[in-house]
């Protein structure tokens, strides 16, 4: 749960053998023969695609690429910050799309129909080709970034408490965000080989990665707040780098690796702390006002760069780590309309980069610094939709 939403098996390929009745060594076969051959291979031929499919052993024959799945996206003339936009999902809720290292692919949640069913981890080609889901399909998860070289990816799942969705908050208390029993997991990037990499019964999620590969940093739980810790990729040498009463969450490195941006809803007067004490205690936090702090990597030097009002969240470094860009409603903070800003690491310099009436949240650059990808409600086949989409950046 990096940020928020408004709403909040694989076919084998074959190739036919070549049978070739001469090149066995034999003499030419007798009439005979060759009839009780082409008799056998008459039962035979047809079942080898079935054989072949099931040995999953024969090799796969060229084929003419398929045209891409990605279609063209009008921008509005304000949005002078993006060009050349497509959109490479199209309906259900699909959101928290990040880049692979290699920038062709990118890992996201996906939940097939609106409200029906837990969010899953897919992973998907930057032209919207080849969808496929990477997580076990039990439980939910969240936050899914590719590591260690794009070989593994590591995501959180509810899936060693809860087989089934989470039970959605009570209404009474509001617009709320669960705080479900997650771990984080590791998987290679076809989601096969699975492993559990914390094992405490509590809220670890929103994990992403050094630029190096050699740490993670998440949000959790464990302590009884929700604060920002590092780890190395193995779980080992957990360090707690905020120490704050609040909420501290979807962190990100810069891309030299020396500082971290993330949102953070610190309680300011005694009702507020008593209110957040009190929804955390149910496992509940509320996240109608956050705002964005950067500091060292390892937590030293914290300071607060927006004063914004409202909900501002998802922040990501831009490819020169001068500026942030993020996702806000603070123009109208009652409103689900939520659009993309970028903002100076001092706070100066804020900038508006989408326009739509509807929500665009969870931007992140490609590695080369070149494309942009976010979610978006816009262009919904479907109320209630959110799609990706990827624009290139034209700062």
């Amino acid at each position: 749960m990096r940020g928020t939403p408004p709403a909040p098996l694989y076919g084998c390929r074959y190739v036919e053998p070549r049978i070739d009745l001469m090149s066995s060594g034999r003499s030419r076969p007798s009439r005979s023969e060759s009839s009780a051959v082409v008799r056998l291979l008459r039962i035979i031929l047809p079942l080898v695609p079935l054989l072949a499919a099931c040995s999953g052993s024969a090799a796969a024959p060229a084929a003419a690429p398929s045209p891409s799945p990605a279609k063209p996206l009008a921008l509005l003339p304000t949005e002078t910050a993006l060009g050349n936009a497509r959109q490479i999902t199209f309906g259900g809720n699909n959101a928290e799309a990040y880049w692979a290292r290699s920038g062709t692919k990118l890992i996201f949640q996906r939940q097939e129909k609106n409200d029906e069913g837990c969010d899953q981890q897919y992973v998907i080609n930057a032209d919207g080709s080849d969808m496929r889901r990477v997580s076990s399909g039990k439980g939910r998860t969240t936050c899914g970034y590719f590591w260690d070289g794009d070989r593994k990816i590591i995501y959180a799942s509810s899936q060693a408490f809860e087989q089934g969705c989470p039970a959605s908050p009570d209404k009474s208390a509001g617009y709320v965000w669960p705080l479900n029993v997650l771990d984080l997991w590791t998987a290679d990037a076809d989601g096969r080989n699975e492993k559990r990499l914390t094992t405490d019964a509590t809220y670890n999620a929103e994990a992403t990665l050094s630029p190096d590969g050699k740490r993670l940093i998440f949000t959790s739980m464990r302590d009884g707040d929700l604060e920002i810790y590092t780890m190395k990729i193995d779980g080992t040498d957990i360090r707690r780098i905020t120490n704050r009463l609040g909420y501290d969450g979807g962190p990100f490195y810069s891309h030299d690796g020396k500082s971290i941006v993330w949102r953070a809803g610190y309680p300011v007067t005694a009702k507020d702390s008593t209110d957040y004490k009190g929804l955390l205690a149910q496992r509940l936090v509320r996240p109608a006002k956050m705002e964005l702090w950067v500091a060292d990597a390892d937590g030293r030097n914290a300071r607060q760069i927006t004063n914004l009002g409202g909900a501002n969240f998802a922040p990501y470094f831009t490819p020169d780590d001068r500026q942030i860009i993020f996702s806000s409603n603070h123009p109208n903070p009652r409103s689900r309309n939520f659009d993309l800003f970028v903002v100076n690491r001092d706070g100066t310099g804020l900038k508006q980069i989408t326009f739509d009436p509807e929500f665009d949240g969870f931007p992140q650059f490609s590695p080369n610094g070149k494309q942009l990808v976010w979610a978006s409600n816009r262009n919904a086949s479907r109320e209630g939709d959110t799609n990706l989409f990827i624009a290139d950046w034209l700062p």
